[in-house]
């Protein structure tokens, strides 16, 4: 089982500012890259040759609302170290995480689901709304 990272979206107010940030992304070919100080100890876990790769969280309100999957970690310049994230932004069920600076590591087994893309209309919903209706137990 992959180990994830959480991240708070800065800049972003909403899902869809993130969702758009990924498409253009994607639309460039450039993919998404973050840059930090320092590797994450725990990196072998996160991306690997053996098995599945972890996720990047984002955090948008002090909610979990979507993943990127991790493809690896490489050099940047000045020494910094860049995280390579899919260009496909997959919506999760949202749950509450406070925010935070740098990196914090998610288990898989505590992960929230995928919304996926169905007929049901969930994933294209505001953040809140599906907050919102994820605190009654309605999805």
């Amino acid at each position: 089982m992959p180990l994830h990272l959480t991240k708070v979206a800065f800049g972003h107010d909403s899902l869809a500012s993130l969702q758009e940030r990924a498409r253009l992304r994607a639309a460039e070919g450039s993919g998404l890259i973050l840059t930090t100080r320092y590797l994450p100890k725990r990196a072998s876990e996160i991306a690997s040759d053996e098995g599945p790769n972890g996720s990047l969280y984002w955090i948008i309100k002090h909610q979990l609302v979507a993943r990127s999957p991790i493809l690896g970690f490489g050099e940047a310049e000045g020494g910094r170290v860049a995280i390579t994230l899919a260009p496909k932004l997959i919506v999760v069920q949202p749950r509450g995480k406070r925010a935070h600076q740098g990196w914090r590591y998610l288990e898989d087994a505590d992960a929230p689901i995928d919304l996926g893309g169905g007929a049901d209309g969930v994933a294209e919903m505001p953040a809140a709304l599906i907050g919102r209706l994820n605190d009654l137990a309605l999805i």
